[in-house]
């Protein structure tokens, strides 16, 4: 017999399983059930299945894992008005509760009971079904695939980031890390308008790839002081009195202090890496020199959209990004190869019909 919904499931740290799972049911009239096409792996992901935990969010029953998908609507709910059965829809795997003070300001990624896929205890979209809101799908146009729908939550993540940073034409914009979410910020930022784009990186292949995708300039650390390190990434990559926009996008100490170091009086950083929960910051520096600092956590109003309109546009590419896929049948590979460093962005096949 068949499986009706075959789900890929973190039962604890470094195991995981498939199991046939009953198929969603539509929680309200508007609902839709989507059938899982593609879905992307974020180092998230990788996170659970080795430590069985980030921070707070401990994985204490059986989880299904993946929240970067997309697929086609297999069935509505009889309120839904703006999706059928047969569109293809990137998923928005996070519903807030739409009534507490910060949904009702549009921050709704700040909602203290919001419900995100393959975040404890909520499932993920790792399996031949999943159920979403129709608000939270997204209609992929025409000239974008499925691949490139499941890439637009990562691309959304950069999205909000350079709009906490208020980029802008004309910035000098330096990023640090230059893994996914890195790379779609130097994207969302020429898209922007930004100037000058600098990658920086402690991996030089990831550096070399950055410039051909979207960066102007790259920067190799090394290891020395932050302000030593801040200056000489000034004067190597002519940033004048420093950049205008630092936005922070490993989580590595080294890169958090440096970031405050390399801009200029005024400028703005935005942190979205997460790495210890706990770092040494240049406090004196934020300070004497005003600096804006904003935190930037997945995405929210109008960050899905205009990173679908960004695609569709061309302005931005996503497809680039994908160097690895794997049939959904050999999930644990494809999270094996994440974690080993050997993709940019890993693609698991939805389960097909047997």
């Amino acid at each position: 017999m068949s499986a009706k919904n075959l789900s890929f499931i973190l039962e604890k740290a470094g195991q995981v399983k498939f199991e046939d799972r009953p198929i969603p049911e539509l929680k309200s009239e508007y609902d839709v059930l989507v059938n899982i096409c593609v879905t992307g792996i974020c180092g998230s992901d990788v996170h659970y299945w080795v430590a069985g935990a980030i921070g707070p969010f401990v994985v204490k029953e059986p989880m299904v894992l993946g929240h970067e998908s997309a697929g086609i609507i297999s069935k509505v709910g009889s309120g839904v008005k703006t999706l059928k059965v047969g569109d293809r829809v990137a998923l928005e795997p996070g519903v807030p509760c739409r009534r507490c003070n910060r949904c009702k300001e549009g921050k709704y990624n700040l909602c203290d009971q919001m419900a995100f896929a393959a975040t404890p205890p909520y499932d993920g979209t790792l399996a031949k079904y999943y159920s979403l809101p129709e608000d939270f799908c997204y209609k992929l146009p025409d000239n974008l695939s499925l691949d490139e729908g499941a890439l637009i939550e990562p691309l959304s993540v950069a999205v909000h980031i350079v709009k906490q940073a208020a980029v802008k034409p004309g910035d000098k914009v330096v990023v640090f890390g230059a893994g996914p979410v890195g790379l779609f910020c130097c994207a969302v930022a020429k898209a922007y308008g930004a100037s000058k784009i600098i990658a920086v990186d402690i991996i030089p292949e990831k550096l070399d790839f950055a410039v051909k995708y979207a960066a102007t300039g790259k920067f190799l650390p090394s290891r020395t002081p932050a302000d030593e390190s801040a200056k000489r990434l000034i004067q190597e990559c002519d940033l004048g009195e420093g950049a205008d926009i630092a936005l922070e996008a490993s989580g590595a100490e080294p890169s958090i202090q440096t970031a405050v170091h390399v801009l200029r009086n005024g400028g703005t950083y935005a942190q979205a890496g997460m790495g210890k929960a706990e770092v040494t910051f240049p406090i004196t520096a934020m300070c004497t020199k005003e600096i804006n600092v904003k935190g930037s956590f997945r995405y929210s109003s109008g960050d899905y959209k205009l990173s679908v309109e960004l695609v569709e546009s061309g302005k931005v590419n996503v497809k680039d990004l994908i160097t690895g896929r794997v049939a959904f049948r050999d999930a644990e590979q494809a999270f094996q190869e994440v974690k080993a460093g050997k993709v940019i962005k890993m693609l698991i096949d939805g389960e097909k019909d047997e």
